[in-house]
């Protein structure tokens, strides 16, 4: 076993290591500027998609809203809270910058991803719509490719056990067992009854629980956050510049912080800021490929907006909370570091609210997961898989709560960056799509009311 930890721990390295950071940024980079920069200039359009309701006459399962919050269900978990500590912890606060910037040019990576996956979608042999990378590798390159996308299926099945499942369940329970004492069993199967009780629906379900859920949970902890900012801010100024200066030159030890160099800030900020939004690894454009829409590029608009809500909105109210409580030169780490920061401002409760804040987002993660787990096992076996699919993935939890998981960890983020490889040079052979597509949208919206709004 311990040779098998050593080997996945050596490919880990080499897959999460620099070529594939230049490889993800510079896709994002291609991307952003082929598309002229409209996924930053068109923001405010893409809010005004957002609250536009069902499309008339859209092709599709699930409202674009609800889409979108499927893929923010998936995103929205223990990154937001445990990642943006440990980038912090490891790379300073100069990390956050680096996060910023990778969430301006994964905006344009989302874009692309949905854009593809709306134009290549299918209709499987139950008439659901079915899309993502593996169907616009197949489709958008060729047979040939079909591998490829084979490649990515096998790997997004895989990993999403791991990192959407028995990590998720694994994280609540230790998180309730540490704030309220719930036994870790009982958390297992609960987190399965629940999960099993949603699946049953199938995408309908989970997108009507993200709806309702994924807002909620957005909102009570940005609320949670600003409070501990009002109550400090004073500091706020602070920890803008802690932010700015650092992400450009090193910071020393202080505290409990034992200092960090500029490479460490570009480095855990990027790996972070991908680990949180899930730009350039192909999960999303899966939930997204089920969207009623006329035309991919609304629906593109749509998904960047999942990057800009999971890292410019949520991983930076968990970074000003560290950092305007001074909570980063504790010496903590991950979620207990985010947890120490709200319980320093908010004795009592504070704890307790980054607990239940990681229970939630956890569960609808594992929603999330299961359902781009599900279109990546069909891909590759058939509608027949669906059923037992859904059975072990509802009984998955029970385990993922119950047992340690440093291998699966491991694994599982191994894993998420095997599944980027194969999407990330679709997007990157297939952007000439995007952009004539992209194009065609903006030159005809307004003019016509058949333009693909």
């Amino acid at each position: 076993m311990q040779a098998i930890t050593s080997a996945v721990e050596w490919l880990s390295s080499v897959v999460w290591g620099v070529p594939m950071l230049v490889l993800l940024l510079g896709v994002g980079l291609l991307l952003t500027f082929g598309l002229r920069f409209r996924t930053v200039r068109d923001l405010p359009l893409a809010f005004v998609l957002l609250w536009r309701g069902r499309v008339p006459e859209g092709k599709g399962e699930i409202t674009p809203f609800n889409a979108l919050m499927t893929a923010l269900a998936a995103t929205i978990g223990t990154g937001n809270i445990a990642g943006v500590a440990t980038a912090i912890f490891i790379g300073g606060p100069g990390a956050v910058f680096w996060m910023w910037m990778t969430a301006l040019v994964g905006m344009a990576t989302k874009f692309a991803e949905a854009v593809l996956a709306v134009r290549y979608r299918e209709v499987d042999d139950r008439g659901r719509y079915v899309g993502g990378p593996m169907y616009y590798i197949k489709n958008g390159l060729g047979k040939n490719w079909a591998w490829l996308g084979a490649c990515f299926a096998l790997f997004a099945g895989l990993a999403g056990f791991g990192i959407g499942n028995t990590v998720q369940a694994n994280s609540v329970a230790d998180a309730l067992e540490a704030s309220f004492g719930v036994p870790f069993w009982v958390t297992g199967v609960v987190l399965a009854i629940c999960v099993g009780t949603v699946l049953v629906g199938g995408v309908q379900y989970i997108a009507a629980v993200a709806g309702k859920l994924v807002p909620f949970m957005a909102i009570c902890y940005i609320g949670a956050g600003l409070v501990v900012i009002g109550l400090n801010i004073e500091a706020v100024p602070a920890a803008f510049r802690l932010i700015f200066s650092h992400a450009f030159s090193p910071i020393a030890a202080t505290g409990g912080f034992a200092g960090a160099a500029v490479w460490a800030a570009i480095r855990f900020g990027v790996a972070r800021g991908v680990f949180s939004n899930e730009a350039g690894l192909g999960s999303a454009p899966i939930a997204h490929a089920a969207a009623e829409c006329k035309g991919p590029v609304s629906q593109g608009l749509l998904a960047m907006l999942g990057t800009f809500i999971d890292t410019i909105v949520m991983c930076s109210f968990t970074a000003l909370v560290i950092l305007t409580t001074g909570a980063w030169t504790s010496g903590r780490n991950g979620a207990e570091l985010t947890a120490y920061a709200f319980e320093s401002a908010l004795p009592g409760v504070g704890g307790h609210i980054t607990s239940i804040a990681l229970a939630v987002f956890a569960f609808t993660t594992l929603l999330g997961w299961s359902y781009y787990c599900e279109r990546s096992w069909q891909y590759l076996l058939g509608t027949k898989v669906i059923i037992p699919f859904r059975i072990v993935w509802s009984l998955a939890p029970i385990v993922g709560a119950t047992v340690k998981l440093s291998f699966i960890w491991l694994l599982a983020d191994t894993l998420n960056a095997l599944m980027a490889i194969p999407n990330l040079i679709a997007l990157a052979l297939l952007s000439p799509v995007v952009f004539s597509v992209a194009r065609e949208f903006f030159k005809t919206r307004g003019k016509s009311e058949n333009n693909p709004f």
